[in-house]
């Protein structure tokens, strides 16, 4: 025998070995049943998991090549609502669509916290077994059709027996949830033309995000730069005596849907100069540090109907923070709004003779510290 001879029959040979590989196996016989999967994840925003796979590519519903008044090859999923999506909104019976490719469910996701709702897109799509592989090289229909649609080609003498799954929800969907306790419940039901409720699929999630890279104190209406406070110190002729009080908005996002076990907060005076009794002092302008170029003030915060003053320098706990009023608001930086837990500083110069103080500007400078608990909840 020549050498073509000689490789003509080993690559026939390699062929023959290969190729019975490559057929694949035919899909075990399965019946539709229900099931509940429980997806319990933790993650923080910083480190994305990527998507998270509800059903494998060909996860299969059903098949059954011997009994085929089963109709296992139009089995289909649906929701219980079309337009509601707090169970998963897509077609509540099914369809002959036959358009290819990968197909939206919508299901609202709520944050245990503050109730904020947010609506996230699950791909899907169906494929269909078939009998047989007499002209493809294993038993599955090439092409994706949408989860609700019962219909199904066959191939040579094969016909559509049995049916696969896949579900997923994408990462950039997931990357849309904020942080906080999200939960939701997806149920989708498995049928035939001929027969419905065959099974039910829920799919439970338990979602906790944090974003603790995002911790931040805000101040309203100082958003991209730090805030300049007048103090708006008031004279009192009758009195003759000058003092006031300010209030400066300021909001807390602790990262972790504000379900802290507490927050602590730190505010201290930073002027350079050593301050009086209460711990800040403003300052003239012209450079003085004697007593009456030194007007003192108080620093206290509002806390779930509370105030709490703020010495400088102590940091005081905030508790009560997973019952404490939110506020939504948009932090720069960000895309998507969150919940942070208001708590305005209030600055309060109590009054003193007029006579005491040189007339002129007075300014001082301090310095607020937020402090979150490193546990998650």
């Amino acid at each position: 025998m020549n050498r073509r001879g000689v490789w003509g029959v080993m690559l026939v040979m390699a062929l023959l070995m290969v190729m019975p590989k490559a057929w694949g196996q035919r899909p075990p016989e399965t019946h539709p049943v229900s099931a509940t999967q429980n997806i319990v994840m933790t993650w923080d925003r910083s480190a994305m998991p990527g998507e998270i796979v509800l059903m494998p590519p060909r996860t299969l519903l059903g098949y059954n090549h011997a009994d085929l008044g089963l109709e296992y090859g139009a089995l289909h999923l649906v929701c219980l609502s079309a337009t509601d999506s707090e169970r998963g909104a897509c077609p509540t019976v099914g369809t002959a669509e036959h358009s290819l490719g990968l197909r939206d469910i919508r299901l609202t996701f709520v944050e245990k916290r503050s109730l904020m709702k947010t609506e996230l897109v699950i791909k899907g799509a169906i494929e269909r077994a078939l009998s047989g592989r007499s002209c493809l090289i294993d038993f599955w229909q090439e092409g994706l059709l949408a989860p609700w649609s019962y219909y199904g080609d066959g191939c040579a003498t094969d016909i559509p027996v049995g049916t696969g799954a896949q579900l997923e929800i994408g990462a950039t969907e997931l990357s849309r949830l904020v942080a906080g306790l999200w939960t939701a419940t997806l149920e989708l039901q498995v049928r035939t033309p001929g027969a419905g409720g065959l099974a039910t699929l829920i799919f439970s999630f338990d979602l906790t995000i944090t974003d603790q890279n995002a911790v931040a104190i805000y101040f309203p209406e100082f958003e991209h730069v730090s805030p300049l406070v007048q103090l708006n110190a008031s004279y009192d002729p009758i009195g003759q005596t000058i003092g006031g009080r300010t209030i400066l908005d300021m909001c807390l996002y602790d990262g972790l849907g504000s379900q802290s076990q507490y927050l602590g907060v730190t505010v201290r005076d930073i002027t350079g100069h050593p301050p009086g009794p209460s711990g800040y002092s403003l300052w003239h302008n012209d450079g003085g540090t004697d007593d009456t170029r030194r007007l003192d003030y108080a620093v206290s915060l509002a806390h779930n109907g509370a105030t709490v003053p703020l010495p400088s320098g102590v940091e005081q706990q905030l508790h009560g923070i997973d019952t404490a009023r939110l506020r939504l608001v948009l932090l720069p930086g960000m895309n998507q709004p969150v919940f942070c837990v208001p708590t305005p500083l209030t600055f309060d110069i109590p009054r003193v003779p007029i006579s005491t103080q040189q007339p002129g500007v007075y300014f001082g400078e301090v310095q607020v510290e937020l402090r979150v608990p490193t546990t998650t909840p």
